[in-house]
């Protein structure tokens, strides 16, 4: 079988994608990333966001389409034959020592602004550490959702620092959920670069503070990063996010205009494309206050104030 895969709207490793190819890699099927000019017995497309463009050209040169993801159906998942796995990181031409995958599937919480608990349900154990470190990869980004809210993740972390693993948890951590215990883990852990948190309310500031006072107790120097939903309210928002600013260089905001899934028509505020242009281009947001930055010719953001 010819197999043609098409990722219709992220360039980031796909895992479903990965898990798909070396499924038919292993079947002895040849696989490709998909070419309008070749004919495919089956074509494999994935789409991550509900607000985004769907694939711009009629595929008329397979036998049969496949789509999947968050963009086109919450409830379908990989037949279990697929998502056992290992993936195929040659798709994305990837280094031999990184990995990706998921301890936990699912989230305890019920933010207005994530999809992830009517899709996955309840947090749950999905795979051990030694499933996804498979052939000598030390390297592992981790993409659950609420890790520290599973007994199981807790564990998982702990057979991490055994393994002297490095690791990110790319979605970020509770911070509400950092006991002492946990920020001694913690410190514990080789880390890819940061530690990310999730500051999304007002009432986060305190608990990313309380959390990463108690992580530095325990030993860890390096950098933090905030993941900081910006909804409706201006002046909440860009005080949340120059809170971190004016903490230091190790703290590190990143500005998300709130998305609504429901809504594929939706428009964001200028304000929050804005001071995401800000927050999220480091340079710029180390070197200038958002006062003064100009996104636009012609534009000053003082005139937000």
């Amino acid at each position: 079988m010819n197999i043609g895969i098409l990722a219709v709207d992220s360039n980031y490793p796909n895992l479903a994608l990965m898990k798909i190819s070396g499924y038919h890699k292993l079947k002895g099927n040849q696989v490709e990333w998909y070419n309008p000019f070749n004919h495919y017995d089956k074509v494999y497309m994935a789409k991550i966001f509900s607000f985004t463009e769907d694939y711009q050209q009629w595929i008329t040169n397979a036998d049969h389409i496949e789509k999947g993801g968050t963009g086109y159906d919450i409830s379908k998942v990989l037949p279990s034959e697929i998502d056992c796995m290992v993936p195929d990181y040659s798709l994305y031409n990837l280094d031999d020592k990184t990995a990706y995958g998921f301890l936990t599937r699912g989230c305890p919480n019920k933010c207005k602004w994530c999809i992830v608990p009517q899709k996955e349900g309840k947090i749950a154990p999905y795979m051990d550490i030694e499933e996804i470190a498979v052939n000598n990869r030390k390297n592992i980004i981790l993409m659950d959702n609420n890790v520290l809210a599973s007994e199981y993740g807790l564990q998982q972390i702990e057979k991490i620092i055994r393994l002297k693993l490095r690791v990110d948890f790319n979605q970020g951590l509770d911070a509400r959920l950092v006991t002492d215990g946990v920020a001694r883990l913690l410190a514990k852990v080789k880390w890819i670069k940061r530690i990310r948190l999730g500051c999304d309310t007002p009432g986060q500031i305190t608990e990313c503070e309380r959390a990463t006072a108690l992580i530095d107790k325990y030993g860890y120097k390096g950098e933090y990063f905030f993941y900081c939903i910006l909804l409706n309210d201006f002046k909440e928002s860009f005080e949340r996010i120059n809170h971190w600013r004016n903490k230091g260089s190790r703290f590190l905001p990143h500005a998300q205009p709130y998305r609504d899934f429901n809504n594929p028509r939706q428009i964001i505020p200028q304000w929050q494309n804005d001071l995401a242009g800000w927050a999220d281009k480091k340079q710029v947001f180390r070197s200038c206050e958002f006062r003064d930055f100009m996104p636009r010719k012609g534009f000053r953001c003082g005139e937000y104030f």
